[in-house]
């Protein structure tokens, strides 16, 4: 019944909390986009910028429609926390860049990415600055991708199938908590920008002298204590960043040495001495086995090892200004010590052969960044 002299008071509507309002916010962003992008639409267009606002995804369905010639797609800053399945239907796309989006959650990819045509027309995507705690499955089959930058996630590892990107150009994973290094990624034959920079790494694996295309190497900013000697192998470098890390700054051995198994000594003897076999002679473990030995650095040595060797940390001048701690892998103590002035003549030739690949490497490198 009305109150007297007045009519009745209405009643105040229910507030909405914080998250309903995100979300009302979100809703009425992603309209706006749907609108805007249709009055946009162009079958000529080939390159698209969204401006940044706050969505949560996916892309707005019918965007491949309103978009047929699209070649570069730019979603940096808007907020998406999943890409959906309408970027499958880009085919002539070879250009994504999805920055500082809320990407990383289960579904932020859409299933199918390698298989669809957008799997063999992408080049470029930058992912950066999302919230990725390992490197998506999902772009491991983008076979034709030349550029991947997943800097500034959460990643925690690079994975060993990350060698399945053979026309990877430049590698982009600064800014996250890795802390090794597969030697698998010595496997991309076009890798020359790798950028590892501000992560937790310990040490470079000595593989990644095998990426003989590699021109730039970040790596400020970890935790290295030493860099293996075969970095003098990458020939093409150069520029090796190095600033801000604990790189040793004495002569430092590691006098830790296991005998080696019965199964290294018969493998050192078959190949130090030529010994001839053919696969069908062994059993196949061993045949593989036999095909991972390591040649002895030193020059007045001649011998191999597998699994058993002596680490030995060396100083080479680089630039004329930097001396860098290379790591050596003997094949026993032997090579180390000098215990007779055979041995410490022997030392001395070794030590002077090092400084001869470093003055010959320092006139390959161009810039070494270490203050």
């Amino acid at each position: 019944m009305a109150a007297a002299g007045g009519a009745a008071p209405h009643p105040e509507p229910p507030r909405r909390g914080p998250a309903a309002e995100a979300a009302g916010e979100e809703e009425t962003a992603e309209v706006e986009l749907a609108a805007e992008l249709a009055a946009r639409r162009s079958a000529e267009a080939r390159r698209l910028v969204l401006s940044p606002r706050r969505l949560s995804g996916p892309l707005p369905a019918g965007l491949s429609q309103w978009f047929p010639a699209l070649e570069v797609l730019d979603v940096s800053g808007t907020g998406l926390a999943e890409l959906g399945e309408e970027l499958l239907a880009l085919p002539r796309l070879h250009t994504l860049l999805a920055k500082n989006n809320r990407l990383g959650g289960p579904g932020s990819l859409p299933k199918g990415l390698g298989q669809a045509p957008l799997g063999r027309s992408l080049r470029v995507l930058n992912l950066s600055g999302n919230r990725f705690a390992e490197v998506p499955p999902a772009l491991l089959g983008l076979r034709g991708l030349q550029s991947l930058s997943l800097g500034g996630n959460r990643l925690h590892g690079i994975p060993p199938d990350i060698q399945e990107l053979r026309s990877l150009e430049f590698l982009y994973l600064g800014g996250n908590f890795i802390t090794s290094i597969p030697p698998e990624l010595a496997n991309l034959p076009s890798l020359s920008y790798l950028v590892l920079c501000d992560n937790k790494i310990q040490s470079i694996p000595p593989q990644l002298a095998q990426l003989h295309s590699l021109r730039s190497l970040s790596l400020h900013n970890n935790l290295l204590t030493y860099l293996p000697r075969e970095i003098l192998n990458l020939v093409h470098l150069e520029e090796l960043s190095l600033r801000g890390n604990p790189l040793v700054v004495r002569f430092v051995r590691d006098l830790t040495y296991n005998p080696p198994s019965l199964q290294e000594l018969a493998g050192r003897t078959i190949k130090t001495r030529n010994v001839p076999y053919a696969p069908s002679d062994l059993p196949e473990n061993l045949v593989r086995y036999l095909s991972l030995a390591s040649n002895c650095p030193n020059p007045k040595c001649g011998g191999v090892y597998f699994d058993s060797c002596v680490r030995q940390i060396k100083f080479v001048d680089f630039c004329g200004k930097y001396r860098l701690p290379l790591m050596h892998y003997l094949c026993s103590p032997e090579c180390s010590s000098p215990c007779s002035s055979a041995s410490q003549s022997s030392t001395s030739q070794s030590e002077s052969d090092s400084e001869d690949e470093a003055s010959v490497a320092a006139r390959r490198m161009q810039k070494v960044l270490l203050g």
